[in-house]
């Protein structure tokens, strides 16, 4: 790493940090890997798949198809449709990238986002199947979405921090409200959160303020969730 002074708008000097274009890279690709759209997914297939003694109900219905219907339900309203959206305002114009660079860019997205994640959150509550942590867990990330969106007027809060900070939330919701003991689990997504967070500052995508933020919108709405739901 070294060091580079940069001249502000007040004709002081700061220093501010270059990393390497390998650095940068690694930070890039772990930014994509690790992005907040493919952790509802992720938070599906570990729970299927830790717990299932909570999801027999699924498993019967997807016996008739040849695929698990819980993950393409997942998969298509949190997923697809949010890339679809952003794709699209991508080719009318409406965002300069597709990293949603700006808060500008993250508008549409936000309000979208509200919708298909509290569609998701409504229909597992509706049909009645679905455990209660899973339908909390939903919900929590309708609620992230939304203080998201509306401290996205102000500042623009680390979307990656939001989602891990949202998996360590409902990792404690589990923990604590449901005495579960999933520790181990908790420390591996708590290290996982981390590196994901160096990566942005080191992108210089978002400032250490707006990283921690993120990570506390994503747990308050979490626990948010569980006090309703629970």
């Amino acid at each position: 790493m070294e060091q580079v002074t940069i001249p502000t708008t007040d004709n002081s000097r700061q220093e501010k940090p270059v990393f390497s274009n390998a650095l940068r890279s690694i930070a890039e690709a772990i930014s994509y890997a690790s992005h907040p759209l493919f952790l509802p997914f992720l938070v599906t297939v570990f729970l299927v798949n830790a717990l299932p003694e909570y999801f027999v109900w699924f498993k019967e219905d997807s016996i008739r198809y040849p695929f698990d219907l819980l993950y393409i339900r997942v998969l298509f309203t949190t997923l697809f449709l949010p890339v679809f959206v952003v794709m699209l305002c991508r080719a009318l114009g409406f965002v300069t990238s597709f990293q949603l660079r700006s808060q500008k860019d993250r508008i549409i997205p936000y309000i979208a986002c509200t919708i298909f994640y509290f569609w998701t959150y409504f229909a597992f509550k509706r049909q009645g199947v679905a455990p209660p942590f899973f339908n909390a867990f939903f919900l929590g990330v309708f609620i992230a979405i939304v203080m998201g969106m509306v401290a996205n007027t102000y500042v623009k809060i680390s979307m990656h921090t939001i989602g891990w900070g949202g998996v360590l939330g409902f990792l404690l919701m589990l923990m604590l409200g449901m005495n579960m003991n999933i520790s181990l689990v908790l420390m591996v997504c708590m290290l996982m959160a981390g590196i994901v967070a160096t990566a942005r500052l080191i992108l210089g995508a978002h400032t250490p303020a707006e990283v921690y933020i993120g990570f506390a919108m994503g747990i308050l709405a979490q626990l948010i969730a569980y006090a309703i739901v629970g």
